[in-house]
């Protein structure tokens, strides 16, 4: 009986144990998230940056990206895991930009004020993030789509105007659907996001929506009202991801299906608070 007991009780304490780990984790990635929310909530207004500031100050920025490269992620819940992904990303976008602010770039091909003028940026340069070597591209490429959202490509902060506005709060596993569904609700009220011109017959989307054709199609395109069903995927999955906080009368003009959907230039000018790239 006293073995049986003794047994019962290491049962108890194992289990207790592997509980534990995950929280300590947790634990140990929300302490990391707090250093990232401060600086968002002091360096980042409305989507833009004061990098002047950030270069400054590059301390506490510096310390959060060191401490991402030996992060077991995996091991994290799944909203956990976006969470992270999004907050590194947006911290190696911002730190990109501070190694070389003020920039003045020469490429006639982007702005002369842009993260573009940084040679391999997304590309080429490469960070230590989760315990691998990545690349801004590799992030958004091959590590986001795995979750299924597409939602995430527009919580990216990538320096640029055009973008999703940056957050001036980390993303967290336990704040994630709220803070995504706030990205989407966003979209309709930002022109680089989507623009509805009634006079025109036109909706203007961004680039985002075709570079992640496969994502958003995967995602929105079913959802998408009948009215719709002559349209091609992608657009579909545009006007569904849009369509719930479209305004009553724009609805009405969606639902005529008489629209042509283009797509807008993505604005890759520095979306910098400092003098929009360093003036």
């Amino acid at each position: 009986m006293c073995a049986l007991r003794s047994l019962r009780a290491c049962i108890v304490v194992l289990a207790c144990c592997l509980v534990a780990v995950p929280s300590a984790q947790e634990a140990a990635e929300a302490a990391r998230t707090r250093s990232f929310d401060q600086l968002l909530d002091l360096y980042v207004r409305n989507g833009d940056v004061y990098y002047r500031a950030i270069k400054s100050e590059r301390g506490k920025l510096d310390s959060y990206v060191a401490q991402l490269a030996s992060v077991p992620v995996e091991r994290l819940p799944r909203d956990e895991q976006v969470a992270f992904w999004l907050n590194a990303y947006n911290a190696i976008v911002l730190r990109t930009v501070a190694e070389h602010y003020p920039i003045q770039g020469r490429s006639q091909e982007y702005p002369s004020k842009s993260i573009r003028q940084i040679a391999g940026a997304f590309e080429r340069l490469t960070h230590r993030v989760g315990g691998r070597t990545v690349t801004l591209d590799q992030i958004e490429q091959t590590i986001l789509p795995a979750f299924n959202d597409p939602r995430v490509y527009f919580a990216l902060g990538r320096g640029a105007v055009g973008s999703g506005r940056l957050r001036s709060e980390a993303f967290t596993g336990a704040r994630l659907e709220e803070q995504l569904a706030d990205v989407a609700g966003e979209c309709v009220t930002r022109a680089q996001c989507i623009s509805i011109n009634r006079e025109s017959g036109k909706v203007g989307a961004s680039s985002i929506f075709s570079w992640r054709e496969k994502e958003f199609s995967a995602a929105y395109a079913g959802k998408a009202p009948e009215t719709l069903a002559s349209r091609s995927p992608i657009e579909r999955a545009v006007m569904a991801f849009v369509l719930p906080h479209l305004l009553a009368t724009e609805k009405e003009f969606v639902a005529k299906n008489t629209f042509q959907i283009v797509y807008t230039p993505f604005d890759w000018t520095l979306n910098d608070l400092s003098g929009r790239g360093g003036n």
